[in-house]
């Protein structure tokens, strides 16, 4: 159930009461003084169908602790922390002196309710919409672009565990595939057997021999499968496979490439999808030391005021998601010519020859 904002306060009004404690032009002051603006009730109502139950927070409070969140970079935790004792959160969540804010676990339920909703994306919209109603960043022309990395919660997988799982999701989403695995694949048990083969793993030779079975497995069902119109999820399924079949191998030593003999490539394909679970994320270092697995986002931000003006999330590889190509998207949006502060990454000699007008 969708709780109300009713206006009782425990304690005095922050903002209206601490108001000069707050900085002028932060994030925090904007929050407080458009925050009827920015999440008015019924921006939320599809996020609570059931009347029943108790009702929630409400979800103007938990809209503002979620952004505030985020630009801090911290956990549920430490972020009801910050709303418990600083005066800032409190102003910019419309709380009173006295509020001791709520349970860390709401802040989860509620990034789960918004990613599972029809508009994900609402919070961020609907603040940028504010933003330009109200005029806030006028004659602010400078934006600072930065990027995280941001890790992804699958587990990275093998060579061995991807065909494997690639070719039970064929099995499972794509008609008539499980009859084609039965007659084809002989490799493993992809019906019965969820773990990996059971072989002497120290035994190179009986490794050589599974990624030559499994990768047989991989390819002949791609051969057979009947010509047939596929949903979403099985033409997913089937062009994932036939790229996991081939990226992290290479013809066996003496073959032509044509008599079905493979081995383990001695090297790493570009772009090579880490786990069959989030085929999206990507290898990436973020320095020459450090090695994730995930995506990396991108944001633009007005720096005296801390208001992100734009974000993007990509994948961590490939011309279209670098910062150069990034930074275009990022921009496109300000009415004006903007002064931009960012590393190397995000300029190129087309970008810094534009006129000053367009930049």
């Amino acid at each position: 159930m969708q709780g109300e904002w009713a206006g009782e306060l425990i304690g005095p009004d922050v903002w209206q009461t601490c108001r000069e404690l707050i900085p002028t032009g932060s994030v925090f002051a904007f929050m407080a003084e458009h925050r009827q603006a920015l999440f008015p009730a019924e921006m939320f109502t599809d996020m609570y169908p059931s009347a029943n139950g108790r009702p929630s927070m409400p979800p103007q409070v938990l809209a503002a602790a979620l952004v505030l969140q985020a630009l801090s970079g911290i956990s549920d935790f430490e972020a009801v922390r910050q709303l418990r004792c600083d005066l800032r959160w409190k102003a910019a969540c419309g709380l009173g002196v006295y509020d001791s804010a709520f349970d860390p676990s709401l802040l989860t339920y509620s990034r789960r309710r918004l990613a599972r909703s029809t508009d994900p994306d609402r919070i961020f919209t609907r603040v940028k919409e504010v933003i330009a109603a109200t005029g806030v960043l006028k004659d602010r022309q400078r934006r600072a672009l930065d990027s995280t990395v941001l890790d992804d919660a699958v587990a990275t997988q093998d060579t061995i565990t991807q065909l494997i799982s690639a070719v039970r999701r064929v099995i499972r989403q794509v008609p008539g595939a499980d009859q084609i695995a039965a007659a084809q694949c002989t490799g493993h048990d992809y019906a019965g057997d969820p773990g990996k083969p059971r072989i002497a793993w120290n035994d190179e030779q009986a490794r050589e021999v599974l990624v030559d079975a499994l990768v047989g497995d991989a390819i002949r069902p791609l051969a057979h499968l009947p010509q047939q119109p596929l949903g979403e999820q099985a033409a997913t399924a089937v062009g994932l496979l036939a790229l996991v079949a081939y990226q992290d191998v290479e013809p066996a030593e003496g073959s032509d490439g044509t008599d079905g003999r493979w081995r383990i490539a001695r090297r790493t394909a570009h772009d090579r999808i880490v786990s069959c679970v989030d085929p999206e994320a990507r290898h990436m270092h973020k320095n020459r030391t450090q090695r994730q697995d995930g995506y990396k986002a991108h944001l633009a931000v007005e720096p005296e005021s801390g208001i992100y003006t734009a974000v993007a999330l990509r994948p961590g590889t490939g011309a279209d998601h670098h910062e150069a190509a990034v930074a275009e998207q990022l921009l496109n949006g300000e009415d004006g010519p903007v002064t931009v502060l960012a590393d190397a990454a995000y300029g190129t000699g087309q970008a810094r020859q534009r006129p000053p007008a367009t930049r």
